[in-house]
């Protein structure tokens, strides 16, 4: 172990105003996000590593990292570490997994409304010149949303569409009730009965492609998707096909199968909106993600219990 100042680096930017929580603490903060450089000068003597979604904390980054025991990642997903390396030298990994939730609920939100009412192509036409006033899209009351994954994020999305008369129904194998009147359906019955699906699923192995063409078969003709969650749960191709034939309505997307993506037919589709990932990158998203994964550290820093730790891969949580 580093001796009582240890190095935190940052290998991403977080909010300037979490670092002021550091002042007082014994440590040394070593900004490295400017460069791939500067974070190979700097990870040799790194306690602990601060990271976004752009830095890929791989096995072989950690070999060169013999201090390392903790990964503070300021966000929610982290499949951009490798927890089983972490796991192995027993690095710690904790995140913000509460810091996105407003931020892409209201994002989700916000695309709902702008598939059903067949906004975008209002708003491109309009930007263009073209004054195109004929009737066209809908109302989101007394729609069905379906929610493939029913977590906290989807949680929120469902309070606010309440709002809007919305019935709300949700599959999640590791959820057996909810407290908010959303109803617990298999995944078949979901694409049935829904008329926009919500994809909120965690991106593990068996989640890859989860939907696919032969859930496009099953989802209503004219529904619409949005997907918030990670890219590879989603077939692009088969999307594609769905897009084509009429089966769907129209997608949107804040998330793809490779990042930055490079399907241009998808991106330029004009029943498709595309958003580079920014979910999270609100303001508020961001000064809350800097501050509690600050914190972690802090509580790191002071031998204290974790509040977010990363279970390790096969362990209990």
């Amino acid at each position: 172990m580093p001796g009582p100042h240890r190095t935190i680096v940052l290998a991403d930017p977080i909010d300037p105003g979490a670092l002021d929580l550091l002042k007082d603490e014994e440590c040394r903060v070593v900004d490295a996000s400017s460069s791939a450089s500067a974070l190979n000068a700097a990870i040799g003597g790194a306690w602990a590593l601060v990271v976004r979604s752009r830095t890929k904390v791989t096995a072989e980054l950690i070999s060169r990292a013999p201090h390392l025991e903790l990964v503070a990642r300021a966000g929610v997903g982290v499949d951009n570490v490798d927890l089983a390396a972490t796991a192995a030298r027993r690095i710690r990994v904790v995140n913000a997994p509460t810091a996105a939730t407003t931020s892409v609920a209201e994002l989700t939100v916000a695309f709902a409304l702008m598939l059903v009412r067949e906004l975008w192509p209002s708003v491109t036409g309009a930007k263009a010149g073209r004054w195109e006033r004929g009737t066209r899209g809908g109302e989101l009351a007394g729609r069905t949303v379906g929610f493939i994954g029913y977590g906290r994020i989807a949680r929120e999305v469902a309070r606010r569409l309440h709002l809007f008369d919305v019935r709300t129904v949700a599959y999640d194998p590791y959820v057996s009730r909810t407290e908010d009147g959303t109803a617990l359906l298999a995944l078949d019955e979901l694409y049935a009965q829904s008329d926009l699906v919500s994809v909120h699923a965690a991106a593990t192995a068996e989640n890859h492609h989860l939907v696919n063409a032969a859930a496009f078969a099953r989802m209503k003709r004219g529904s619409f998707l949005i997907n918030v969650a990670r890219g590879p749960l989603v077939d692009e191709a088969a999307l594609l096909a769905a897009l084509a034939s009429g089966q769907l309505a129209g997608a949107a997307l804040d998330v793809y199968e490779t990042e930055p993506p490079t399907n241009q037919e998808l991106l330029g589709h004009p029943k498709v909106i595309a958003t580079p990932h920014i979910g999270a990158s609100t303001h508020e998203a961001q000064r809350r993600a800097g501050r509690q994964v600050v914190e972690e550290i802090r509580r790191a820093l002071r031998g204290e219990a974790l509040t977010a730790l990363v279970p390790a891969p096969g362990g209990p949580g």
